[in-house]
């Protein structure tokens, strides 16, 4: 099984989705994020439906850079709660899982991991 993993990431704006998503590939926690148009998203916040316009960022990786990155966009993210979910590629062309691999740095050791900042919006979808 492949060790190349895709996050889903939604953020509120187009502008907060290009941040998270430069910083990412800059820093070589990922591969490539392709980031959606607006899409309308649905859901359970403070006991309430929210109906709101977000952007979903498809962010492709290694399994053993998730804590990094789910680290770094917890600091990025204006929301409380943002969506990080990391989904298992269970396969894939072997070239293009190949250059996600050389694309991204290594993982850093997990004592030298900074510590995870709090934002306060409502969660993403």
């Amino acid at each position: 099984m492949p060790e190349e993993v895709v996050i889903l990431v939604t953020a509120g704006s187009q502008e907060e989705s290009r941040r998270i998503a430069r910083h990412l590939v800059e820093a070589r926690l990922a591969a490539c994020v392709n980031i959606t148009q607006s899409i309308e998203s649905f859901y359970s916040w403070e006991g309430k439906v929210v109906v709101d316009q977000e952007y979903q960022l498809f962010i492709k990786t290694t399994r053993a850079l998730f804590p990094e990155i789910q680290e770094a966009i917890s600091k990025l993210h204006t929301y409380q709660t943002p969506e990080i979910i990391c989904l298992p590629i269970v396969d894939g062309a072997r070239k293009y899982l190949d250059w996600v691999e050389e694309a991204v740095r290594p993982a850093m050791p997990e004592r030298t991991r900074p510590v995870e900042a709090e934002s306060q919006a409502p969660p993403s979808t």
